[in-house]
């Protein structure tokens, strides 16, 4: 029983932190240095997104005009009138502002994702402070790749599908109805593709392990697709399908990076260089 104890993941996670904390002095805030401390960086990551904002503002047009390229062909596909339409006055206005206000805010992620790092890390030891910019270069990265799958594959299937079905009818497509769809579609399989960064932390706490998440793939398999079936646009098997196919692939990515973090594997592997 003492040698199965001392197995466990959380006494190996226990035994990570002792050496910091036996060369380390952690170093110490009271409540008020907290705040303060937080109030710097939320000020500095609100001047951050104004900044983007500003920066973005005057290529909003620009901008719009990638965003609806998918749209435009897809009508141009089928025959139809390519333009968008507004019920409003001031919604291409708002439209605008809020295309602006998005790229701002991505424009400055990079930034805003530094000055949360930089509120946690003092509660950090010198082994955990060395996960910072792959967490921030990957969090990027999967997120872009998401976005980009999403508008070069699963939004022009979509609308092609969708405005193919009712061909034979007239279409009044509004602004802000599209943009609602373009951004839950890009965002949402953004937001997905940090799947592999979540499992990430999740093994390396040792919550969750490579086994159990290979013992539990079917149950993980049918769970993608019943997302899939939620949040995908059309009801197709095919745009499903379109969704799930790299969830699926990123869940088996996943279980290697679970394996490769793991305190266990970790353990075993320490050992083996000795």
């Amino acid at each position: 029983m003492p040698e199965a104890a001392a197995d466990s993941p959380l006494n190996e996670s226990a035994k990570d932190h002792d050496n910091d904390r036996n060369t380390e002095q952690m170093p110490t805030m009271g409540f008020l240095d907290h705040l303060e401390e937080l109030r710097k960086r939320i000020v500095y990551s609100i001047i951050a997104i104004v900044i983007g904002f500003l920066a973005c503002w005057g290529y909003a047009e620009n901008i719009y005009s990638i965003m609806q390229r998918p749209i435009m062909d897809a009508l141009q596909r089928n025959g139809l009138s390519a333009k968008l339409v507004y019920v409003n006055p001031v919604e291409p206005f708002n439209l605008y502002l809020k295309v602006g206000m998005m790229a701002g805010l991505f424009v400055s992620s990079p930034f805003v994702l530094y000055q949360i790092w930089c509120f946690i890390s003092p509660g950090l030891y010198r082994n955990e402070k060395r996960y910072v910019f792959p967490f921030m270069a990957s969090t990027i990265a999967l997120f872009l790749s998401g976005g980009y799958f999403g508008y070069k594959v699963v939004l022009p299937q979509a609308l092609v599908f969708l405005i193919g079905y009712g061909k034979d009818f007239q279409p009044m497509i509004t602004l802000s109805e599209y943009s609602s769809l373009f951004l839950t579609i890009i965002v949402g399989l953004g937001a997905i593709f940090e799947m592999p960064i979540l499992i990430f932390f999740l093994a390396l706490m040792g919550i969750v392990s490579a086994g159990w998440m290979w013992h539990n793939i079917r149950y993980a398999v049918l769970g993608i697709f019943v997302v899939a079936a939620i949040i995908t646009p059309t009801p197709d098997i095919l745009n499903m399908c379109i969704f799930a196919a790299p969830m699926i692939a990123l869940y088996v990515l996943s279980i290697g990076i679970a394996w490769l973090v793991h305190p266990n594997h970790r353990r075993k592997r320490a050992e083996k260089k000795r």
